[in-house]
């Protein structure tokens, strides 16, 4: 009773900070620039913080650890790394971003190529972000339901309240300071987490005495096709994925977004081999009967972690640890619907509804569409809890495959024009649909991994060849001038 109520007066404090953290960036909050891209004053630290908070989800940490303890073993920590290789890789394209001075993605297509460009990819963009923001909100609850011990839904209400509100509150600027608190409780609640779990264990020898040789080989779960597949997916997401890219938008100038993003990459790669660690102990404390499947029957493999911490640390620790798994969800969960908020006011309202918009109106549409995306959400959470993230994964594919290459060739190639982006965003999105939803992911007989990257050839073909056809009347990669508040 007394280790239960101390993790959660742990947690319950840890709730309470991310709400008095959304206050105090609201009183930073002069404009919507402010609010959308935290006033475009991110240093690389701070952005860093974001950016890896926002990626780091509940598939980075209890994922990881589930797959680590069921076949990967440590090549589980190939879906962390590749992220990392995806920083590293934007780190070429972060000025171009930052220089761009855009709020959100479609606001660069509408800039660039026309309105028509700009509220096509509004729509791809805006509805898997509502999708993610739910899938989250899931992932958050589930979590903790399973560590505090009440009842999903209510779990649901406190997760939805709170990450709605602070957002709200203090837009981008409370997400990166609630990132940049949320990716240090993480990592280094799973870096502490280690030594316990190898204790528990009776050592580390114990451990590599009680799991098969497999285990320690980086290539027993994923193929090295595999990995690139996996980096070319995150690159294609993280690039136009308004949750991610926002960050470069919110950086002090090119150099900070630059620097941001190598950090983001370093935080990746030294966070990558912690849960997959966490993995093959769980393994070996089966393996030594320590463990049982009993110990996951009411919780799942998934939620692996947990019960290891439970068994293995004091509850000071315990609860720290379960702060920062409840973080790594929130951290998303806030990016969404900071995005979904983002798109539907700058690139529907204020672009196509209501031009003549001032940025205290835009913004508070922002806040009122964030609240309502919170809301929605909360009651996917609560009512459908089945085939989120098939749909989640989806959706993933769905904004980048088209997106991808009218957003980066557009910074570079003057013949880009609106007739390739449009042929691109739907060709893209056609090859995603038939993969994912009509062929089953087998594309000429071969099964394929990731169908986003026959969906990224083909955007390509299709954004060359029209632009080819159908060029540009002006041939430039400058934007056409809006008003940035």
């Amino acid at each position: 009773m007394q280790f239960n109520l101390t993790v959660t007066i742990i947690v319950v404090i840890y709730l309470l900070a991310m709400l008095f953290i959304g206050w105090y960036s609201s009183t930073k909050i002069t404009s919507n620039t402010d609010f959308m891209v935290a006033g475009r004053r991110l240093g690389p630290f701070l952005m860093a913080g974001t950016l890896a908070a926002t990626e780091i989800g509940g598939g980075s940490s209890l994922g990881v650890v589930e797959n680590g303890m069921s076949g990967y073993g440590l090549s589980s920590a190939w879906y962390i790394i590749t992220m990392g290789f995806a920083f590293a890789i934007l780190t070429f394209l972060a000025p171009k971003f930052r220089a761009a001075t855009v709020k959100t993605v479609p606001e660069y297509f509408r800039r660039r190529y026309g309105k028509s460009a700009g509220l096509i990819t509004a729509i791809i963009m805006l509805l898997p972000l509502v999708g993610l923001t739910a899938g989250q909100f899931i992932a958050s609850s589930v979590i903790l339901s399973t560590m505090l011990g009440i009842s999903y839904k209510t779990a649901v209400v406190i997760v939805a309240v709170v990450v709605t509100i602070y957002s709200v509150m203090g837009g981008l600027w409370s997400v990166t300071l609630t990132d940049f608190v949320q990716v240090f409780l993480i990592i280094i609640g799973m870096i502490i987490a280690v030594p316990f779990a190898i204790n528990l264990a009776g050592g580390w020898d114990m451990v590599a005495a009680n799991v098969p040789a497999e285990t320690f080989d980086m290539f027993s779960g994923y193929s090295p096709m595999g990995i690139l597949s996996l980096t070319v997916m995150y690159v294609a997401t993280f690039t136009v994925g308004q949750e991610a890219v926002s960050r470069y938008y919110a950086a002090r100038d090119g150099k900070a977004a630059k620097q941001g993003s190598v950090l983001a990459a370093l935080i990746n790669f030294i966070y990558a081999f912690v849960p997959a660690v966490l993995g093959v102990i769980v393994l070996a404390l089966i393996n030594m009967g320590k463990f049982s499947a009993a110990d996951f029957e009411t919780v799942g493999a998934r939620y692996a972690l947990p019960v290891l911490a439970m068994e293995a640390m004091p509850a000071v620790i315990c609860g720290l640890l379960f702060s920062g798994i409840i973080s790594a969800t929130m951290s998303s969960s806030d990016s969404d619907l900071l995005g979904a908020g983002s798109i539907f006011a700058n690139d529907i309202y204020h672009a196509v509804l209501k031009p003549e918009a001032t940025s205290q109106e835009v913004m508070r549409v922002t806040k009122i569409v964030m609240g309502i995306v919170g809301v929605a959400s909360m009651f996917i959470a609560l009512f459908n809890t089945t085939g989120i993230v098939t749909l989640l994964m989806f959706c993933f594919t769905l904004r980048a495959a088209g997106a991808f290459f009218p957003y980066v060739l557009g910074h570079y190639w003057k013949g880009a024009s609106l007739a390739g982006t449009i042929a691109s965003l739907i060709s893209g999105s056609i090859i995603v649909v038939y993969l994912e939803k009509i062929s089953g992911g087998v594309l000429f007989g071969v099964k394929l991994s990731q169908p986003i990257i026959p969906g990224l050839v083909v955007g390509l073909v299709f954004f060359l060849v029209f632009s080819l056809l159908f060029p540009p009347k002006v041939r430039t990669t400058e934007l056409a001038p809006e008003e940035d508040d």
